[in-house]
């Protein structure tokens, strides 16, 4: 869940340099009070994203459920086509079946504004999402962008010209651009007749103004777009169905911005365009060096492409991402010179290392780093993921067993299961590699409530480790690697084991088994050596135990075992783990009839869960947020957090629930206080806190009494 928004919905920043379209946004706009689906069409280039951005802030007021925006030109195809839509509206969707039924039930009572931009290489699969979400939710409304219609019934086309070559707009598009204040008559007019007023191209030659002058363009544009068809590097290898004669002049601009460069930055430029999702410097180091593009002349290159605004200049967290018409034309060139498949896998073992640095960091200091790293680097991980299915479904397996915990824990449950149960059924890997992946299958299938095949798959995990641990030699290599703290003469559980258990415990414990927690993972951490602070396992299990003694009602017991367990996960800088204790210690606060205590460890669960983006983790703890007060009689702020708490339990996709114990104590204080302060009033602020913004909720849950120690 995002932390802060001033309206609900979700919508990019407007690029400041949005020029002119008066006519063509009141176009826009009317037809999104008349239609529910507007698609905006034209070539690449044109200026499409900028448009529907701007109509969708415009129009954002009219939606009382907000504009939300999806970029799917990040997307290599269809598979993740709903779970990135889903995504993009807050939907970490973790129920099971087939993703668009969520969708489609998380949609159907709102009214809101989706976007979906650049849909042309998924037009089909899009028409069948979209008019499948217009049937389901009759209050929505989609915009799109894409280079051709959707072909959906009632959908409402606007073709995007070209600004008028001759006219105001483009000239000061290029004078913007350019940061130069050109006169009307001379070189920069001439330069926009020339390139059509196509928005793109005029971007690109105000980069080339600005360090050769306008007249040195308007001359080398003149001897390009004069030249014979075949001499304007018209090389992009799809044909376009709307103005293609317009679409030679940016074919033509882009091939003059080609050949400007110098040649390692074209190679640079061919070699970027692996990457689907922003990328930063490390990566881009990582991923496009050889032969002549090294580590010394690489950067010099990308300064290159960003001076020549082929690359966009870095944002705050240093990351450049290039436009989908640049980075088709770079993969043109790419495949030209027949890298484009070792490109690919450099790229997938690079993210795989990732992945695997993520996973060695998760218990420590730079868990939250590295967690943070995992969400900024999703598409690029998920295109990594896609190639190795299909080269190296091994090395897919151990990327996916990297990172699907993190995955789940950011509420991309399908994607991880999605994953995961590929990787499983593709990949012939035994030992840590399988094990790792089973533990992380078996969390997801938990956490969507399928427990039926979470105990299926934690019986696989536990043969597996055992498999690991004691049956496969030892140094047989990666894909039988015990892990961390196996102990020495493989006669005591390691990790993998460890893990096994706290899945069975974690299973145990949802479906009502205290006991049968308490024993597994008992018994497995009195075999093993080291404590909780030796490895994530470790620490897991010992969660799992914590929970298991809340559950069998040995509170105090529970409650000093978890105030130093949160110590100790301070002290490591863990932030996973310490928001699941701070839950724990609300529970026990509340078993143990200390409403607030538990009101202080509950604020402080959702502290956490919010800084981890957990949208599961943020409805479980306002419900025991919601409970607390009602046990301190506060009945209209337990009706204000209940309110709230819904709405979060609604972006998951899923009912309210949690463990039985919590479930028994929510209800016996909700009917307390509806009964203290009349059922209309419980309601009305229920209502009107299920119905307003959920972060403007989250912020008024956490203004309370301070944590309790």
């Amino acid at each position: 869940m995002r932390d802060t928004a001033s309206v609900r919905g979700h919508l990019p920043d407007e690029n400041p340099g949005f020029v002119g379209r008066r006519t063509e946004l009141e176009r826009v706009s009317a037809a999104l009070a008349e239609h529910r689906l507007v698609t905006v069409t034209g070539v690449g280039g044109v200026g499409k994203t900028r448009l529907a951005l701007r109509a969708a802030h415009r129009a954002a007021e009219r939606y009382p459920d907000g504009a939300w925006w999806t970029d799917l030109g990040q997307l290599d195809g269809e598979r993740l086509l709903v779970a990135l839509v889903a995504d993009s509206v807050d939907l970490a969707d973790h129920t099971p079946g087939m993703a668009a039924t969520g969708l489609c039930r998380r949609l159907a009572d709102d009214r809101l504004l989706l976007v979906l931009d650049s849909c042309e290489h998924l037009a089909e699969p899009c028409a069948r999402l979209v008019a499948e979400l217009l049937a389901a939710a009759p209050g929505l409304t989609v915009l799109a962008t894409s280079r051709r219609p959707l072909g959906v019934a009632g959908e409402e086309t606007i073709a995007l010209d070209p600004l008028p070559p001759a006219g105001p707009d483009a000239l000061a598009l290029l004078r913007r651009a350019a940061g130069e204040d050109f006169p009307a008559a001379g070189p920069a007019g001439e330069i926009c007749v020339r390139l059509e007023g196509i928005p793109l191209a005029l971007e690109l030659a105000a980069a080339q103004i600005r360090l050769q002058g306008a007249e040195a363009v308007r001359d080398q544009l003149g001897s390009r777009l004069d030249a014979a068809p075949g001499a304007r590097f018209d090389l992009l290898a799809h044909t376009e169905r709307v103005w293609p004669s317009r679409h030679q002049t940016l074919r033509a601009a882009i091939g003059w911005s080609h050949e400007l460069s110098t040649p390692l930055e074209r190679l640079l430029w061919a070699r970027l365009s692996v990457f689907r999702g922003p990328f930063d410097l490390a990566s881009a180091t990582a991923v496009c060096t050889s032969g002549p593009l090294d580590r010394a002349t690489l950067p010099e290159a990308l300064d290159g492409l960003v001076r020549a605004s082929v690359v966009r200049p870095p944002d705050a967290a240093g990351r450049h991402r290039m436009l989908d018409t640049i980075r088709e034309y770079g993969a043109t060139w790419l495949d030209r010179t027949g890298e484009a498949g070792t490109v690919a896998d450099r790229h997938a073992a690079h993210f795989r290392g990732l992945a695997g640095r993520a996973e060695t960091e998760w218990h420590g200091a730079r868990q939250l780093r590295w967690y943070r790293t995992v969400d900024a680097h999703h598409t690029d991980l998920r295109t990594a993921l896609d190639r190795l299915l299909r080269t190296d479904p091994d090395a897919a397996l151990d990327l996916v067993g990297s990172v699907a915990f993190a995955w789940s824990c950011r509420g991309r449950l399908r994607e991880a299961r999605d994953g995961l149960e590929q990787a499983l059924l593709l990949s012939e890997a035994r030992g840590r590699v399988r094990a790792r992946a089973l533990w992380a299958l078996g969390v997801t299938l938990v956490l969507q409530g399928e427990f039926g095949p979470a105990q299926d798959v934690s019986e696989r995990c536990a043969r597996e480790a055992r498999h690991a641990e004691y049956a496969e030699p030892a140094g047989a290599g990666a894909g039988t690697e015990t892990g961390a703290g196996t102990g020495s003469g493989r006669d005591r559980p390691g990790d993998l084991t460890l893990d096994a258990a706290a899945l069975a415990g974690l299973l145990a414990l949802t479906t009502g088994r205290p006991t049968a927690a308490h024993v597994v993972v008992g018994h497995v951490l009195d075999a093993a050596r080291g404590g909780p602070a030796d490895s994530a396992a470790r620490l897991r299990c010992h969660l799992v135990r914590v929970f298991a003694l809340t559950g069998l009602g040995r509170l105090a017991e529970a409650r000093e075992k978890a105030l130093r367990l949160r110590a100790l996960c301070e002290e490591l800088d863990e932030h996973w783990t310490r928001t699941a204790l701070e839950y724990q210690l609300a529970l026990t606060g509340l078993l143990e009839g200390d409403p607030v205590a538990a009101s202080g460890h509950a604020r402080a669960m959702l502290e956490g869960t919010r800084r981890l983006g957990a949208s599961l983790g943020v409805a479980l703890g306002l419900d025991v947020l919601a409970t607390a007060l009602a046990a301190a009689g506060e009945g209209e702020r337990a009706a204000d957090v209940s309110g709230t708490g819904e709405a979060y339990w609604r972006s998951t996709g899923q009912p309210r629930r949690g463990l039985p114990g919590l479930r028994a104590l929510h209800e016996k204080y909700t009917d307390t206080v509806r009964a203290s302060i009349g059922e209309p009033a419980y309601e009305e602020i229920f209502v009107r806190a299920l119905t307003g913004l959920p972060q403007d909720g989250l912020d008024r849950a956490l203004r309370g009494p301070g944590r309790h120690g």
